[in-house]
């Protein structure tokens, strides 16, 4: 019994030494190539295997000629070991030179191209990784080439607002300073007219990229929601009713809310000045307020005739307006309402939503409840 012990001692002893130099020669190739130390393992476990036996024979526990046969025992082991390590680690580099050809290619032209053998299990986790990251990075390129094109747009359209505006401004204003203006008090108003206009672009402007900075400050407070749309429409009925528009309650229950009173008034006043100004003369704006599960949910149908289905997506876009003519002295606003109403309401964590209904659209903005 205590021989055995004794032999089991001398075994570990010896793999350990062996075990040692091994890590050292691995740590030394931790640079090279994967193929060659998977070959260096099984010669070391070969090794390890005769080394043992040869201080078991110079110790007397075992014989001269046991350990004759196991030396030469393990000489076909070692070949058979490095061989199939040779096979394995070959599939491996296969594999793995497939995959960074893919990748190659995905830093080419930005898409994965998943090899049809990845090889091993973890080359195909790996694998699966990357075409999951091309195609979130290819998602991200794709959005951001649409804001990009969004952005230049609007700088477009925001650099005519401006221009037309201030180039009536310096004509009006050369016609008073030389005499020319007969009519100076009318000059004189729509001089107050094209600047509170400018001021309003400005502000617009100003608010928006507040928005898109996430810099927009909330100042929440509970209030009832059927308050903030009865003084919404008091204070566009004017509006309505020189255009011959028709304000319309569809059902407002007295919904109770939590949000930036003076934001959401801006939010209304923005979506139903859009649904006024864009009503046919005759027809009706639809006002409606509900709650539904933890949410109030305030509607505005109006009587445009509908969006075409090719450019909902696009309504909340700034610098958007249905249309690509820009008809000048013409109220058709900067074009950028809807899209502080979209900052506006998922700074509140909620969510606006547009759909053609009979005879117009429908936007749908949703709002937390007053807990």
């Amino acid at each position: 019994m205590h021989d055995l012990i004794f032999v089991a001692l001398v075994s570990l002893w010896c793999s350990v030494a062996v075990g040692l130099l091994g890590a050292w020669i691995l740590w030394f190739l931790r640079r090279g190539s994967l193929v060659v130390m998977m070959m260096m393992l099984a010669v070391i476990t070969i090794i390890s295997i005769g080394f043992t036996f040869v201080v078991l024979a110079f110790l007397d526990l075992f014989t001269v000629q046991g350990m004759t046969a196991v030396l030469l025992s393990c000489i076909p082991t070692a070949a058979v070991s490095v061989m199939l390590c040779l096979l394995l680690g070959r599939r491996i580099l296969h594999g793995s030179r497939n995959l960074a050809r893919a990748t190659r290619t995905m830093g080419e032209d930005g898409r994965f191209a998943a090899p049809a053998q990845s090889g091993s299990a973890e080359l195909a986790v790996l694998t699966q990784e990357l075409a999951a990251t091309s195609a979130a990075l290819t998602a991200s390129r794709e959005q951001e080439q649409l804001l990009e094109a969004s952005r230049r747009q609007l700088i477009a359209w925001v650099s005519h607002d401006l221009r037309t505006p201030l180039a009536g401004l310096r004509a009006m204003t050369e016609a008073l300073q030389d005499g020319m203006a007969r009519d100076q008090d009318r000059y004189l108003g729509l001089i107050l007219q094209e600047t509170q206009r400018l001021d309003h672009l400005v502000g617009d402007l100003f608010d928006l990229s507040r928005i898109q900075s996430n810099s927009l400050t909330l100042s929440l407070t509970p209030v009832s929601l059927a308050d903030l749309i009865s003084d919404a429409v008091t204070a566009i009925e004017p509006q309505a009713r020189s255009r011959g528009v028709r304000l319309v309650p569809g059902g407002i229950e007295p919904v109770a809310v939590r949000v930036d009173i003076r934001q959401i008034n801006r939010v209304l006043g923005n979506l139903l000045s859009n649904a006024v100004r864009h009503t046919h003369p005759g027809g009706a704006v639809t006002v409606c307020a509900h709650a539904a599960e933890s949410r109030a949910v305030l509607s505005i149908s109006d009587a445009c005739g509908g969006i075409p289905e090719a450019d909902l997506h696009k309504v909340f876009e700034p610098g958007w307006r249905g249309t690509p003519s820009r008809p000048a002295g013409k109220d058709v606003g900067g074009g950028l309402g809807l899209a502080i109403v979209r900052g506006i309401i998922e700074a509140h964590h909620g969510g606006v939503a547009v759909q053609n209904i009979e005879g117009g659209c429908q936007f749908t903005a949703c709002l937390p409840l007053a807990g």
